[in-house]
């Protein structure tokens, strides 16, 4: 199925994911854009200035807002990114989390069957892996439970799997790792990547949670997209889960002297204690479903996709500087 002149839904679009991936469908000739985001952790300005997309104010909570969207917009296509992220947030909020992650996306599949959406595109993540020191397998079902976020995320990949089955709704689920690029603010909430920019290019020294030797795996934003859209246009995809991951695995002892001397920072590391809920060591991903799928896979170096990063945080100064 091609992307090309559909009417394509995206929740979260006002991230870092969802805007850069709206950019993309741009590229590509999608006629028509929604964009559903409550703002809570993206932002409006990201998105590109185009007729074709409209930005709706709202959340994937709100079934009214949803009954309006679906019956005026008619959407084929629907990206899910929309989430009450991530981990400590949900420990912090796990009703919410609950709310958003899991009743949020029963109410868009919903809408999604009775409204004959042609592609159903659910972004789940990693989190829903146990720990391993084995790559992450994305035949495995998601059995994770340290945080309500992966729990929650565990529990709509489920749903998104029954409606699949039951209602023959044209599903494919994405299990995303570490996405990082331009479009993502700092945060209490965010992602380790713009957080340590942030303080980088402040000149102050980055808070290392635990032994620094735990490894993470990390994806240029535009490397996730690509892959999101690759596979949304593959008829074969229907009913499968893919990791979408780089090899770009790293100590975050050795990501944090890397965004340091790409951004001259002489303060440093510190060592804070691991968060309690944080048992996973090593975070990697089998691709061979992908690849095999794709026939290849994007992969920009982290260098390079952290070099990009950081040109882009320069031009936000109040989000980076302050």
């Amino acid at each position: 199925m091609e992307l090309a002149n559909k009417r394509v839904l995206v929740t979260g679009g006002a991230g870092a994911v969802g805007s850069n991936l709206v950019r993309r469908l741009l590229e590509i000739g999608v006629a028509h854009i929604v964009v559903l985001d409550d703002l809570s952790s993206g932002a409006a300005d990201v998105l590109p200035d185009d007729s074709a997309v409209r930005f709706i104010e709202g959340s994937v909570r709100d079934e009214e807002l949803l009954d309006k969207i679906f019956a005026g917009e008619e959407p084929e296509v629907v990206f899910h990114l929309a989430a009450h992220f991530a981990n400590q947030n949900s420990v912090d909020h796990p009703i919410a989390d609950l709310e958003t992650n899991a009743a949020g996306t029963v109410a868009l599949l919903t809408r999604s069957v009775k409204n004959d959406v042609k592609r159903f595109i659910y972004t789940s993540s990693s989190c829903v892996y146990p720990h391993s020191e084995e790559p992450f397998d994305d035949a495995w079902a998601p059995t994770a439970y340290d945080t309500p976020y992966t729990v929650s995320k565990g529990v709509a990949e489920l749903y998104a799997r029954f409606y699949h089955e039951h209602d023959k709704l044209p599903v494919v689920i994405l299990r995303l790792f570490n996405s990082f690029g331009p479009g993502e603010f700092p945060g209490k909430y965010r992602n380790v990547i713009p957080n340590f920019m942030r303080l980088a290019l402040q000149g102050k020294p980055l808070p290392i949670t635990g032994t620094g030797q735990e490894r993470r795996t990390f994806t240029y934003v535009m490397d996730t997209v690509d892959m999101m859209i690759g596979l949304a246009q593959k008829d074969e995809a229907i009913g499968g889960t893919f990791n979408l991951a780089s090899t770009n695995d790293i100590a975050i002892q050795d990501l944090a002297d890397t965004i340091n001397r790409l951004t001259e920072n002489a303060a440093g590391v510190e060592y804070l204690p691991a968060r309690s809920w944080d048992k996973v060591k090593v975070r990697r991903a089998k691709l061979d479903r992908v690849r095999d799928m794709l026939g290849t896979l994007p992969n920009t170096s982290l260098e390079a996709g952290l070099k990009e990063t950081i040109a882009w945080a320069k031009q936000f100064p109040q989000k980076f500087l302050v």
